[in-house]
């Protein structure tokens, strides 16, 4: 989507509503059109998460992400439609049938998915479907490491630091998800190393890495083909921890 080439991200802000209104317009013209569902459900996912501040607008964007995409799921694999109101274990065994022809559908539904469930921290019902999400991006990765730039990893890395060892987070093995999600971006996603300082060093109590992560950020150009505007806000974000630096630690 040209959307993701912006650098102005105040231009997308304005703009993307009618984005929003268009593509929702597609889709009730050809409702079964996979490519159109997968495009509606990335589009709504991101502006919820980047640009939606108030809480019920970003369940209500979120949940037709959601929609978008478990719809293309449900076309593409119609037999695992109803898969994620199985129990864990049906529910991971079920995903080692999708194959690598299915990876576009499995990736975008497990996006939003996630991002459902972040408009919904407070929802404990919600939050009870992180292991789904977490086996969702496993597969992913499975399937293909490589797949979108190493996204599934840098989502792997969020749901990994979420709590302390302590608490039963994975801090290490969240470490090993957002090096991965940097190496598969060959660096250019900026935000896989803006996450891994505010979630996993911050978590760790790790001051040298935080600052050289977001320094880096920083320093870094943020045009990318695709990847633009979420190195602009990446960058954003960044100064803003960076600024956080000395208080947090």
């Amino acid at each position: 989507m040209a959307i993701q080439n912006q650098n102005d991200p105040d231009t997308v802000r304005q703009g993307a509503p009618a984005y929003l209104i268009m593509i929702d317009s597609f889709i009730q013209g050809s409702p079964d059109d996979v490519d159109l569902l997968i495009s509606g459900s990335k589009l709504y996912g991101s502006y919820a998460s980047a640009f939606t501040t108030e809480p019920a607008r970003a369940r209500r964007l979120t949940e037709k992400s959601r929609q978008y995409a478990l719809h293309a799921f449900c076309i593409k694999l119609p037999k695992l439609c109803n898969i994620s109101e199985n129990h864990f274990p049906d529910f991971e065994k079920a995903l080692q049938k999708v194959k690598k022809n299915n990876l576009p559908v499995l990736n975008t539904w497990g996006i939003a998915w996630a991002g459902w469930i972040q408009s919904r921290t407070e929802d404990w019902t919600a939050i009870a479907d992180i292991p789904k999400i977490k086996a969702i991006m496993l597969r992913v990765v499975e399937l293909d490491p490589s797949w979108d730039n190493g996204n599934a990893q840098l989502y792997l890395g969020v749901l990994n630091s979420f709590l302390p060892a302590a608490m039963g987070g994975k801090p290490e093995l969240a470490k090993k998800y957002f090096k991965q999600a940097i190496r598969y971006s060959e660096g250019k996603n900026l935000m896989a190393k803006t996450l891994y300082a505010q979630y996993y060093a911050r978590l760790v109590f790790d001051k040298q890495l935080y600052d050289k992560l977001l320094n880096e950020v920083l320093a870094s150009p943020v045009v990318s083909p695709g990847m633009t505007l979420v190195n602009t806000l990446a960058r954003e974000q960044a100064q803003k921890l960076l600024n956080e630096s000395d208080d947090f630690f």
